[in-house]
């Protein structure tokens, strides 16, 4: 399981774009690595379309948001049109990002797979760890932990 101030793990992931990405590309000041159980489904959905909808607000404050699950890059590029969505999905189907990032786990009557849980990442570095997070509040609570803590 990952921990704050611990080096983040890189990974090599397929994107919906068709290229596969590594964690060593983002240069931004924070990158927020979110990951969620399913895409096109009640939780996964508004979470996406709430990071989505302040994607612009994310990058003035420096962020680049990246959503992981272990669906297919074909699923993540018809959640991506059916849900208007403006951010990176990246494709982990045998889950070994997802478990390196420690988001795997007992989803009580959903059995075990991905959890809820988003990582911000700057240089390098595990800055801050949301544990089992509301997705509808996890984009606000990551914006205003930036806004309290840039440098």
């Amino acid at each position: 399981m990952i921990k704050e101030g611990s080096k983040a793990k890189d990974f090599k992931l397929k994107g919906v774009d068709g290229k596969t990405h590594s964690l060593k590309e983002f240069k931004s000041r924070y990158v927020v690595l979110y990951f969620y159980p399913k895409d096109l489904t009640p939780g996964c959905t508004i979470q996406a379309k709430k990071y989505s909808g302040s994607i612009q607000k994310l990058k003035k404050l420096g962020a680049t948001v990246i959503g992981v699950s272990k669906d297919d890059v074909d699923l993540h590029k018809k959640f991506r049109q059916a849900c208007g969505l403006k951010l990176l999905l990246l494709s982990d189907p045998t889950s070994k990002t997802i478990k390196a990032y420690g988001a795997y786990g007992d989803r009580g009557i959903f059995g075990m797979g991905t959890l809820r849980n988003t990582y911000l990442i700057r240089n390098g570095k595990v800055e801050k760890v949301f544990r089992k997070v509301d997705p509808t509040r996890d984009t606000n609570i990551v914006m205003d932990y930036i806004r309290k803590n840039q440098m």
